[in-house]
């Protein structure tokens, strides 16, 4: 079948060819085969088309991982549009900078997701001026929006011919996302992403993994996270597996839906397994349809893995590692590697992709010694949206992606990832930048200074602690800035400590010493651990 697409289109089409009867989509009472999936989107992508979406447009997605999410992206594909992915967690100022920086047109978004109305907290933010319309996919039709239905209906006008024209256009070096990720400077990032790229590389994951025809495929992991629309959606359509979107995580309601829906892949980060593995009633819930598992983002106990297998019943169980500039993909294990190295590493190169361990000058280190990490392969991206100077720094001129990750590659090509070279650190699968969070803080009238970084927590892995310089005749406490950076920033990005200091430690040259920060910080959070 792979012979086929190079495009997503291409993708979508031949899924609802090769698999017309299959069940494609579970949501709810909603049950589509791959024939009438197909057969939404392309509705979706007549909508497009009547409301002059031309190819190369983008249209952005914020909301949780409901099917109409599906519809509305794969249907701008369908067109040539570029879908740029939203994060829910995100607040009205993130989401605007986003909607802004990649000048999206439409905007797809909810009403009523965890008791927040994601147009409300655009247009509080002033972030709503610039996008031709908002489409309310579920909730309340807010003033001046559109209900999806409505939306979608326009399209009944437009022949199905010119859809299909606009289809086959589609080229496979187009550009299909363009998924933000931020970094040292603190600005978010626009990832551009090709069509082809993101078609082969999760073409060769799902073989990996050992995706197939009728799994039955939870997909925990967010839609807007390249592992929940590219490792989730796009691979249950290349593979015959059903998309069965889940919306919050929680650990009962995904093991009642294991037996539910006869559940064959469950993806997530090890805090999910472990509280799966430590739950009082596991003994009670019939998890016997488990066969699949990716799990990474994180340190995984060996015992872990074994007991995936034994109690759970997984029969393959796979890490990875990727990044949003290398398509999400650039390593992984492989179903019958041991315990212990499916633990301990990230695999090696997925195929025709080369990863390297460098050391300062770009120069190949010895195996077993610790380099940065560079990729290099048909997976990394095109550049970042509208910034050359980022693009040329990111990739250097022999197409090297620099990762800014630390790693070590033992003698089979097995990379352990053993630092971040640019302090982002990894909160319950989250990636936290601090340089965002400290651009953030800053910007409050009581904080002069602020460093940021990450901390060991037992549930998430690894929490924001800041530490805080006050302004003068500062009277915020604590509880004041946690309760402010709720408003400002996404929940993940919040920090769990705040220390309040006369100085932040600098170097000789003026940079803040983050180390000192975080061996500090993790006595401190170590000792709150133990309270």
């Amino acid at each position: 079948m792979s012979d086929l697409w190079t495009t997503i289109p291409s993708l979508v089409e031949s899924a609802a060819a090769t698999w017309p009867d299959d069940e494609a989509l579970v949501e709810g009472n909603l049950r589509l085969t791959f024939a009438e999936l197909g057969a939404h989107i392309n509705k979706a992508a007549r909508a497009f088309l009547h409301n002059g979406l031309e190819a190369g447009d983008r249209i952005a997605v914020w909301a949780p991982n409901i099917s109409e999410w599906i519809v509305a992206a794969l249907g701008a594909h369908m067109v040539g549009g570029v879908v740029v992915p939203i994060n829910t967690r995100f607040k009205g100022r993130e989401a605007g900078f986003v909607l802004s920086r990649s000048k999206a047109r439409f905007l797809f978004t909810v009403t009523d997701f965890l008791d927040t109305d994601y147009v409300q907290l655009l247009r509080d933010a002033g972030a709503d001026e610039d996008l031709e319309e908002i489409i309310v996919m579920r909730g309340e039709i807010a003033e001046g929006t559109t209900a999806f239905v409505d939306f979608i209906d326009r399209g009944d006008d437009i022949d199905d011919a010119i859809r299909a024209e606009r289809s086959t256009a589609v080229s496979g070096d187009d550009l299909c996302h363009i998924m933000f990720t931020s970094g040292t400077t603190g600005a978010p990032k626009g990832a551009m992403l090709r069509h082809s790229a993101i078609c082969r590389a999760y073409k060769s994951w799902a073989d990996v993994i050992g995706l197939e025809q009728r799994d039955r495929y939870l997909i925990i992991n967010p839609f807007f996270h390249s592992f929940g629309f590219n490792a989730g959606i796009l691979a249950c359509l290349m593979t015959g597996a059903t998309i069965i979107p889940h919306t919050v995580f929680d650990v009962p309601s995904v093991m009642a839906r294991i037996p539910e829906e006869r559940i064959t892949m469950l993806p997530g980060p090890p805090a999910i397994y472990q509280t799966i593995l430590n739950h009082p009633d596991l003994d009670s819930f019939d998890l016997s349809s488990l066969r699949l598992a990716v799990t990474g983002a994180a340190a995984i106990p060996v015992e872990m893995i074994t007991q995936m297998r034994e109690k759970l019943g997984f029969e393959n169980v796979v890490t990875g590692y990727g990044l949003t500039e290398s398509s999400g993909m650039a390593t992984m294990c492989r179903h019958d590697d041991d315990p212990r190295t499916i633990a301990t590493t990230s695999g090696r190169a997925i195929d025709d992709v080369e990863v390297l361990i460098v050391d300062d000058e770009g120069n190949e280190v010895e195996r077993g010694e610790p380099g940065e990490i560079v990729i290099r392969g048909y997976n990394v991206m095109v550049g970042y949206l509208d910034d050359p100077e980022q693009t040329a720094e990111a990739i250097d001129a022999d197409g090297w992606l620099h990762t800014g990750d630390i790693g070590v590659m033992d003698k089979r090509g097995y990379v352990d990832i053993t630092d971040r070279k640019k302090d982002m650190f990894i909160v319950g699968g989250f990636n936290a930048y601090p340089a965002e969070i400290e651009n953030t803080l800053s910007s409050h009238p009581d904080v002069a200074a602020a460093s940021v970084v990450g901390v060991p927590d037992k549930r998430l892995g690894e929490v924001a602690m800041a530490w805080i310089v006050p302004a003068t005749d500062s009277e915020s406490t604590e509880d004041d800035l946690r309760k402010w950076c709720r408003e400002e920033m996404a929940n993940y990005k919040v920090p769990r400590f705040f220390q309040f200091v006369d100085a932040l430690p600098l170097n000789a040259s003026g940079k803040v010493l983050k180390y000192e920060l975080r061996s500090r910080g993790a006595e401190i959070a170590a000792d709150a651990a133990a309270e």
